[in-house]
C-alpha cells in the first residue's frame, strides 16, 4: 500500500501555495539531515537533540530479535498476558499497533483505582508487565510498576522475571532496574516521548504482545526516502502545509477532525491527537486536534474554523475543504511526525518541547501535599458534586451549571474539552458525552481519558489559543488502593492531578466546570440528562 495525502478545496489552495516556500528552504531534507535550525535560534538548542525520530525506522532495526525472544521466552513459561504501564507517548503508539494487528496488550495509562483494580485482577501467573518511561521519574507509571511489583511478590512470583523496563539511558528508573535486577530496554534519548512510535516505547509491548513489529519498521523504512525529498509531492511537505495553512478564522485553520473513514487502523486519532497538540500548542498559537467519525457533528456544522482530515484506506478527494490521508502504519507514524515538524515551523513554533505540561505535574504534587483542604462542593445533586473554577453558575442545579459553562464558548473560535477521570475499561459510555454537547453547541469537542490526556492535549489547554472550557468528570473509587512505598492512595493521586489541572487552567482565566459522581452509571446518567 503506498503513502498517500488527498488535499481539496481551499486546503487544496493554500497547500499549491505554501509547497513551493517549503521545497526552495529545503525543509524536508533539512528534517532529514536533522538541522536543528529549522525552527528558531530559541528552539534549537531542544531541537539539537530531539531530532533523531527521523532514522528510528533503521536504528530501531536491532530492537526486533532481542524483543522476539524475549516474547519466546515468556511463552515458554506460559507468559502470554502483557500489561504495558505508561503514559502519553509511552502508550499511545502501542495501543495503536497491537489494536491494528489483532494482539492483546492491556494499557494501563490511569491512575484510577478502579481501572488499576482490573488489571490486577487478570491470571497474575501468565502476566508480564512493560513499564515505559522516557523520564524515568513519571509519578503514575511508578505507581504502576509498584503496585504490580506487590502484587507479584504478594503472590509468591519473582518480580524480576515477570518486570521489563524501557527508559532513556541514564534515567533515575534505569538506575532502580539495575538494581533489581530488571531486563532494560534503552529508548534512543534524542527522540522525544510523541515522536517514539518507532523506538523501543512503541517496539517492546508491542512485540511482546504479538504485533508483528520488523513490518512495522519496514512500512516505514519504505517512505523514509520520499519523506526526506524536497519535492512538491512529498505527502509529509503536503499534509504539514494544510494543517498549518488552510485559511480559517485565526489566519489558519486552528481545529482538524481527524476522521477514521474506512482505515483498517485502530486508533490513530488519539496518537495524532497527542503528536499534533503537544507539538504545535503553545504561545498562544498551535492546531488542536479533534477525534472524529465520519458522523460527527462537526464534520456536517460547516466550521470555519475545522479542517477534516479522513484518514481511509486509500485516499481520494472528500467534497469540501478536506484532507485524506492513506498508507500502511508505519508509514503513517513518520509521515505525521514529519507533518507535525513542517507544520510547526510555518506556525513558528518549537515542535519538540512541552513548556506547560510540567505545570500542571507541580500543582497536582501540590494538591496531593495538602489533599486534606479539599475544596467543598458548591452543591449536589442526583449524586453529582459540583465545583467550578474560574466559573461563575447561574443556579444550583446539575442543568444550570453545565449551562454556565456552555454559556462561556465563543460561537466562533471556541472548543469544549470533556476531561474523564474514570475507569475506560468499565465506564466507556462516558465518551458519549462528546457527541452530545457537539450536538448542542455545534462546536468541536474534544475528549480525553484523564490523567493521560495531560500528557498529550493538556499542553495545547494551557499553551494553545485561549478558546477553550473544560468539563471534568471525576469519581470516587470503588475500592481504593494504596500506593506502595507512598503516602497516598490511587484515589487520592488522580483527585489531586484533577484538581490541580483545574487549577492552573483557572489561573489562565479559563473556565472549569468539575462534576463527581458518587456512583459512576447513575452520575453519567444525570449529567446526559441536564446536556
Amino acid at each position: 500500500m503506498s503513502l498517500k495525502v488527498v488535499v481539496a478545496g481551499t486546503a487544496a489552495a493554500a497547500v499549491a501555495n505554501t509547497l513551493p516556500e517549503l521545497v526552495a528552504d529545503k525543509v524536508a531534507s533539512r528534517i532529514a539531515a536533522k538541522d536543528s535550525t529549522l525552527w528558531g535560534s530559541e528552539a534549537e538548542a531542544e531541537s539539537a537533540v530531539r531530532l533523531g525520530w527521523v532514522g528510528s525506522a533503521f536504528d530501531s532495526a536491532p530492537l526486533v530479535e532481542p524483543i522476539l525472544v524475549l516474547k519466546a521466552e515468556f511463552a515458554a513459561k506460559g507468559v502470554t498476558r502483557f500489561v504495558l504501564c505508561g503514559m502519553g507517548g509511552s502508550s499511545l503508539a502501542p495501543e495503536v499497533i497491537t489494536g491494528t494487528a489483532g494482539a492483546a496488550l492491556v494499557v494501563l495509562d490511569s491512575t484510577d483505582a478502579d481501572q488499576i483494580g482490573a488489571a490486577l485482577a487478570g491470571d497474575l501467573s501468565k502476566t508480564a508487565i512493560i513499564v515505559s518511561s522516557k523520564s524515568g521519574s513519571t509519578v503514575e507509571t511508578d505507581s504502576q510498576k509498584r503496585i504490580f511489583e506487590k502484587a507479584f511478590t504478594d503472590a509468591g512470583i519473582d518480580k524480576t522475571d515477570r518486570v521489563v523496563i524501557v527508559t532513556d539511558p541514564g534515567s533515575p528508573m534505569e538506575a532502580a532496574a539495575k538494581a533489581d535486577g530488571y531486563r532494560i530496554f534503552n529508548a534512543d534519548p534524542n527522540v522525544g516521548g510523541r515522536y517514539s512510535a518507532l523506538t523501543a516505547f512503541g517496539l517492546v509491548p508491542s512485540g511482546l504482545a504479538g504485533a508483528d513489529i520488523a513490518a512495522l519498521l519496514a512500512e516505514a523504512q519504505a517512505v523514509a526516502e520520499l519523506l526526506a525529498s524536497d519535492s512538491e509531492q512529498n505527502p509529509g511537505l503536503i499534509l504539514g502545509a494544510a494543517l498549518a495553512r488552510t485559511p480559517g478564522e485565526m489566519g489558519y485553520r486552528d481545529k482538524i477532525g481527524i476522521v477514521a473513514d474506512g482505515t483498517e487502523i485502530v486508533g490513530f486519532g488519539d496518537w495524532a491527537e497527542q503528536l499534533i497538540a503537544e507539538s504545535t500548542g503553545k504561545i498562544g498559537k498551535g492546531v488542536l486536534p479533534v477525534v472524529l467519525e465520519p458522523q460527527s457533528q462537526e464534520l456536517h456544522s460547516g466550521l470555519a474554523d475545522l479542517l477534516a482530515v479522513h484518514v481511509q484506506a486509500d485516499a481520494k478527494p472528500v467534497s469540501g475543504d478536506t484532507v485524506s490521508v492513506s498508507g500502511p502504519l508505519g508509514a503513517q507514524f513518520l509521515l505525521w511526525e514529519y507533518a507535525t515538524a513542517v507544520a510547526s515551523r510555518l506556525l513558528g513554533v518549537n515542535p519538540f518541547d512541552q513548556p506547560d505540561v510540567e505545570s500542571a505535574k507541580i500543582a497536582a504534587r501540590g494538591m496531593l501535599e495538602q489533599r486534606d483542604a479539599v475544596i467543598p462542593a458548591e452543591f449536589s445533586e442526583l449524586g453529582v458534586e459540583v465545583r467550578s473554577t474560574s466559573l461563575t453558575l447561574s443556579g444550583s442545579t446539575l442543568n444550570a451549571a453545565i449551562a454556565s459553562l456552555l454559556a462561556k464558548l465563543d460561537d466562533d473560535e471556541g472548543y469544549v474539552s470533556v476531561h474523564a477521570y474514570l475507569d475506560r475499561t468499565s465506564a466507556p459510555e462516558a465518551a458519549e458525552l462528546r457527541d452530545l454537547i457537539a450536538h448542542k453547541t455545534r462546536r468541536p469537542v474534544t475528549f480525553g481519558w484523564a490523567p493521560r490526556f495531560l500528557h498529550s492535549t493538556g499542553q495545547y489547554h494551557k499553551g494553545g489559543p485561549r478558546q477553550g472550557v473544560y468539563l471534568q468528570i471525576v469519581a470516587t473509587a470503588s475500592k481504593d488502593i494504596a500506593v506502595p512505598g507512598r503516602e497516598f492512595t490511587f484515589g487520592e493521586l488522580i483527585a489531586s492531578q484533577a484538581a490541580g489541572d483545574a487549577k492552573v487552567l483557572g489561573a489562565l482565566g479559563r473556565p472549569v466546570l468539575t462534576l463527581t459522581l458518587a456512583e459512576v452509571k447513575a452520575g453519567l446518567a444525570a449529567i446526559k440528562n441536564a446536556i
